[in-house]
Order: C-alpha cells, then sequence, then structure tokens
C-alpha cells in the first residue's frame, strides 16, 4: 500500500520519544499492539478516529501527524501561544517580539561560539 503522507515513521518516531513500547502505545489508545505495528510500517493506515486517539497521547495535532499544516511541526503547547499571540493588539506583539528576537540572538550566539 503507497501512504504519501507517511503517517508511520512520525508514529514510530514520537512512540520513540516518549520511550514507548508498540504495547504501551496500543494499551493507551486502546488498539492492538499489531496494528500498531501495521501502521508504522504503513502497511494500513490509521482510521480518523485512531489518528485523533494518537494525536492525543501523544500531545500533539493531527496535522502534526498527518503533516499536512503550515504547523505540522509544531506542538500543541506552541501552536497554542502563537494563537495567543495572534489575539494580542500590536503594540504589546511588538513588545513580546522584541523580547522573543533577543533570545534568539543569544541562542544563536551562543551556538556560534560553541563550535
Amino acid at each position: 500500500m503507497s501512504n504519501t503522507l507517511n503517517i508511520g515513521s512520525k508514529i514510530s518516531i514520537l512512540r520513540k520519544e516518549k520511550k514507548w513500547s508498540q504495547s504501551d502505545l496500543a494499551q493507551e489508545i486502546n488498539a492492538s499492539r499489531e496494528i500498531i505495528g501495521k501502521y508504522e510500517r504503513n502497511e494500513n493506515l490509521p482510521s480518523i478516529e485512531m489518528t485523533l486517539k494518537m494525536a492525543k497521547a501523544f500531545g500533539v495535532t493531527v496535522d502534526f501527524l498527518l503533516g499536512e499544516s503550515d504547523f505540522a511541526s509544531y506542538d500543541k503547547e506552541t501552536i497554542s501561544r502563537i494563537r495567543n499571540i495572534q489575539k494580542m493588539d500590536n503594540d504589546t506583539r511588538g513588545i513580546l517580539f522584541n523580547v522573543i528576537d533577543t533570545y534568539i540572538q543569544n541562542f544563536r550566539t551562543k551556538q556560534a561560539f560553541a563550535k
């Protein structure tokens, strides 16, 4: 079965980040270990319901699992913060961006000197 989404590798990576076995994930989402293996090998595509259960178990969005949005690489916490920033007035947002830019510059400087 051809799977252009390659959701299997995302499931495997997220599962390993949580230090879960396939059985652990299966128990978490009320599925069989066998089906988790098939998802990871891209032999089966998870249903919408299973995709949602896995997204919740991993603490990511369905978009992240599917890799189909501008924010697909962001976790729920990051997306929530972005949404809150969008709601701020321009002045507050400008101040926040100045603070963020300062931290980004400090991070890049540390990285440059660490090499």
